[in-house]
């Protein structure tokens, strides 16, 4: 064999080896203001992909980081809240927030984002999902709330994966939650491209 075709044959084939090697690696945690962003997330079962996240930022003071993690990567609203599977949003606190603040700010975001149409549909679940939020009382730096989305059961909702309230049945009300940050009047602008994985929040 001709040395140099040998040569070129080696270096070829160790290209293709160490690019497999990095393909075989596993996704690395995105860090955002000192929290670790897994790159997965097992909900019903199925293991779902980080499709972004960002911080929340209130004027200038970062309230909390939040990951969107959906089956399949999507870079749309329209796309998110047409995905099939089980869904997960979690949210790490980066200050102290009382419930009633948070669930206060979660219900105008919802306002916002849904008419009244929209909203007398879920009129029941939105009372439920408000009344989590004054029964946690606060949510202290470092906490961790989960929304999950599991098909044929509902919305489970979680805070430091311990279940809080009730399971609330209906996708549209999870797509009304979801709203808050990808709706069309969302609550951090900067935040609803992270989420969609355009930018790193």
């Amino acid at each position: 064999m001709n040395l140099s075709f040998a040569s070129r044959l080696f270096a070829r084939w160790s290209a293709i080896a160490l690019f497999a090697a990095a393909c075989a690696l596993p996704a690395q945690a995105l860090e955002l203001a000192g929290v670790n962003i897994e790159p997965t997330a097992k909900v019903a079962g199925k293991e779902l992909k980080l499709n972004g996240a960002g911080i929340r930022t209130r004027v200038i003071v970062k309230v909390y980081t939040m990951a969107l993690y959906l089956p399949e990567k999507k870079d749309t609203p329209a796309a998110v809240f047409d995905s099939q599977g089980p869904r997960r949003f979690a949210i790490t606190m980066l200050r102290e927030v009382t419930g009633e603040d948070f669930g206060q700010a979660f219900m105008a975001g919802i306002t916002a984002n849904t008419d009244k149409a929209e909203r007398s549909k879920f009129v029941n679940q939105l009372g439920q999902f408000g009344e989590v939020f004054v029964n946690v009382g606060k949510m202290g730096k470092g906490e961790v709330l989960t929304c999950d989305w599991i098909p044929g059961s509902g919305m489970v909702m979680a805070v430091n994966g311990k279940q809080v309230g009730e399971v609330l049945p209906d996708i549209a009300f999870y797509n009304a939650v979801l709203k808050i940050w990808l709706g069309e009047k969302p609550v951090d602008t900067s935040l609803k491209p992270a989420l969609l994985g355009q930018s790193k929040g």
